[in-house]
């Protein structure tokens, strides 16, 4: 099964990666403060953790490509341990400031403008595959898993994360963080759609097909599940009362067996033909 975007007319605003792709690293533009100070240390964190037990750190295996890599968030995070990182964006202004940032913190990093739909990179070149905030965004799912199997040696290991497409992921990501003007802190229209919101069945499907074992899925989810601190937090956002660090601290955001807002995994890349076996920890 897969998911089904032609179910609306409504289309993602991918266009804010161009013209606030200088702000990815700023404090206060919600559409990437959001990513920098909510999701990527739970994320990262994860990833690491899932490194050390594969024992992927020990073995060399150290050539990763980030598929839309945006400004660099986590591209920088991967390259400080060490991994030869390659990042790839549709946007050329998000990748002249990741292009910046790397530089100004040191860092060495390969950074491309390219499509996942059409990755400008050999058979089996990398180690690793990260693709996070980027499923929900494309107009093509599967192109780009296949494009990611594609460039993946067989038994790499492919990190992900995306958005659910259930009640509770249109009332937060929808409706709190971008409908309601009391309580909305992206200012733009349609950061997400909620129609592009991708099912954990949906994913293993595509998964399965393209040749990966699937091997594990976490929720990410707030500490906190009052609706009504929930909705206080982000109106004196709204408000300009507290910075969106402060407001991802108060959200605290924890690893969780519950995938129903956002989640994250990792599969391996087939080295044969065979089974997937996959998960049993799926919404």
């Amino acid at each position: 099964m897969r998911p089904e975007p032609e179910t609306t007319t409504t289309r993602v605003n991918n266009d804010l990666y161009r013209h606030l792709g200088h702000a990815w690293w700023d404090d206060d533009v919600g559409e990437f403060s959001t990513i920098r100070f909510f999701m990527n240390p739970i994320r990262f964190g994860y990833f690491k953790r899932v490194l050390e037990r594969e024992g992927s750190l020990d073995h060399g295996q150290r050539k990763l490509l980030d598929v839309g890599c945006g400004g660099g968030l986590l591209a920088e995070e991967f390259a400080r341990m060490g991994f030869e990182v390659t990042g790839i964006d549709p946007a050329p202004e998000t990748i002249e400031t990741a292009r910046t940032h790397a530089s100004a913190s040191g860092l060495s990093i390969e950074y491309e403008i390219g499509s996942g739909e059409a990755l400008p990179y050999p058979e089996g070149a990398f180690d690793l595959v990260t693709c996070c905030d980027v499923l929900e965004h494309v107009e093509n799912v599967d192109r780009v898993i296949a494009e990611i199997a594609r460039v993946l040696r067989p038994g790499g290991l492919f990190f992900y994360d995306t958005i659910n497409r259930t009640f509770i992921s249109k009332l937060t990501m929808i409706k709190f963080m971008q409908e309601w003007p009391s309580t909305a802190v992206l200012a733009e229209p349609n950061v997400h759609v909620w129609e592009r919101f991708i099912k954990p069945q949906e994913l293993l499907s595509i998964l399965h097909r393209h040749g990966f074992d699937q091997q594990e899925m976490r929720g990410v989810a707030p500490l906190r599940h009052n609706p009504i601190a929930l909705w206080l937090d982000f109106r004196r956002r709204a408000q300009g009362k507290i910075t969106f660090k402060e407001l991802g601290r108060r959200q605290a955001l924890q690893e969780t067996s519950d995938l129903d807002a956002s989640y994250m995994g990792y599969a391996t890349r087939k080295a044969g033909e065979g089974e997937c076996t996959a998960s049993n920890d799926v919404n």
